[in-house]
């Protein structure tokens, strides 16, 4: 190629989409795209999300007409949602089009739980449940996504009132679970789809709940995005365009958080102080980076507001939360804590543990009892009843001390350990007689000190539940 015209067709950076030619959708522009997107695809393994429509089928076409000069290895999950009398027929149809492409269809049926969330939502939660499972190690799941979905994701997150990640929409790449997520056809429209299905006479499943109006996807597809179009032609590619400018100011925002968080950092948990110091606007950032760096859904605008605002402002023994659904914010004095909230989850129930046939228990709240030998441990090995019981405070419990008693709630306190975690703290008991309490007190009647502790020594340890500042 000459100067000029490398000039003119300059090769995209890696992450950036290539432009499609005149010419249309075709194998060889994926095989680019694909390239441009993640690099060489000689010895990977490809997946794609099929549903047999007319986006994943051309996707599957011409990934199945590339493989062998791209080198890659490639097959197909379908997933059945079961909201159609139909649908096993139509997962049949899609697994049968996959095979005259010569490419493996696997058909997998979910139940979709709503619990509270719009069925779109509920089903696209099932789906992406299900295609994670379903990924071999090393895996990418590629998927269809178009120019025109692009647009529609665009504008139900303005109509959301989404931040600038929600606006900037769809990455042509994104990390789903331990692989990739690539969507490489992002700047490519239906129409060109059309176009190319018709060239390569391919068969398409039908799904006639793409046009139900009640959802909002579709509502958005069939109603609104025509009559955008009608006005404005280019409104797909434009909005395109204000997305990847908006994933760029995205990829500021979390890398002036990470600086942030750099110093405000103590162990799991952040330090109110460092936060407190902070502007309003870079606080609210570095929180709601930090609440999706720990896996919990973002909080929506209300409970950031609360969060940066009243819950840091609040005297330091007030021992603020703040929850929303599957998260909850602690404060317990100088420290804020984040940690998973799961509403169904039962109280703890009682365990025996045999400890000398497992050192080690998992606890029903998550984390970990283990009795670790250690010549220089506390404990009497040949003073610790077996099993022992493992229970949780109820309230009122009792510590044996030399000459008196002394609360478990004052022991908690006295020790630090959070007013959230305190239903957590594993007790170890024999008969109605606590023993220890977790790993920060120890009953006279089993330490090394005590009358026949002779023997072999052990310590214990409590790893915390996970998500709970430690």
């Amino acid at each position: 190629m000459s100067a000029r015209a490398a000039a003119r067709h300059p090769s995209p950076a890696p992450g950036e989409p290539v432009n499609l030619p005149r010419t249309g959708f075709s194998a060889t522009w994926l095989q680019q795209q694909l390239r441009a997107l993640i690099g060489s695809t000689r010895g990977r393994s490809l997946c794609v999300a099929y549903s047999g429509g007319l986006d994943s089928a051309s996707l599957l076409a011409a990934l199945a007409a590339a493989r062998a000069r791209a080198g890659f290895r490639l097959r197909a999950v379908h997933v059945d949602h079961g909201l159609h009398p139909q649908s096993a027929h139509w997962a049949a149809l899609a697994c049968a089009q996959a095979k005259r492409a010569r490419v493996r269809c696997d058909a997998i049926r979910v139940r979709v739980a709503r619990n509270g969330a719009s069925l779109e939502a509920a089903a696209r939660a099932a789906r992406y449940a299900a295609l994670a499972r379903a990924l071999s190690p090393g895996e990418l799941l590629l998927t269809a996504h178009t120019q025109d979905d692009q647009l529609e994701t665009i504008l139900l997150a303005l109509l959301r009132g989404s931040g600038v990640r929600g606006l900037a929409a769809m990455g042509g790449v994104s990390q789903f679970g331990d692989t990739q997520l690539v969507r490489p056809l992002l700047n490519v429209s239906r129409l060109q789809l059309e176009q190319y299905a018709r060239r390569r006479a391919l068969a398409i499943t039908p799904d006639p709940s793409n046009e139900d109006e009640r959802m909002d996807r579709n509502y958005l597809r069939l109603r609104v995005a025509p009559l955008l179009r009608e006005r404005w032609p280019a409104a797909a590619v434009t909005a395109g365009r204000s997305a990847r400018h908006l994933a760029e100011a995205q990829g500021l925002l979390e890398r002036a958080a990470r600086a942030v968080l750099a110093t405000a950092a103590d162990g799991a948990a952040l330090r109110v102080s460092a936060l407190r110091a902070l502007s309003l606007v870079d606080r609210r950032n570095a929180l709601r980076y930090w609440i999706q760096a720990r896996g919990l859904p973002t909080p929506d605008h209300r409970r950031l507001r609360e969060i940066a605002g009243p819950m840091l402002t609040a005297r330091a023994d007030a021992c603020p939360s703040v929850r929303w659904p599957g998260g909850e914010l602690r404060r317990h004095g100088e420290r804020l804590v984040a940690r998973t909230v799961d509403a169904a989850a039962a109280p703890p129930s009682e365990l025996a543990w045999d400890w000398r046939v497992g050192p080690q228990l998992a606890l029903p709240q998550g984390g970990v009892i283990a009795l670790l030998p250690d010549a220089q441990g506390e404990i009497a090995l040949n003073a610790l009843p077996c099993p022992l019981r493992v229970v949780y405070r109820r309230g009122g419990e009792r510590l044996a001390q030399p000459g008196g008693h002394l609360a478990l709630k004052d022991l908690l306190q006295q020790r630090g350990i959070e007013p959230w975690l305190r239903a957590a703290v594993p007790l170890l008991a024999s008969g109605e007689r606590i023993l220890a309490v977790a790993d920060v007190w120890l009953d006279n009647a089993i330490r090394t000190h005590a009358p026949g502790s002779d023997g072999p020594r052990a310590r214990l340890r409590w790893r915390r539940p996970m998500g709970d500042g430690d």
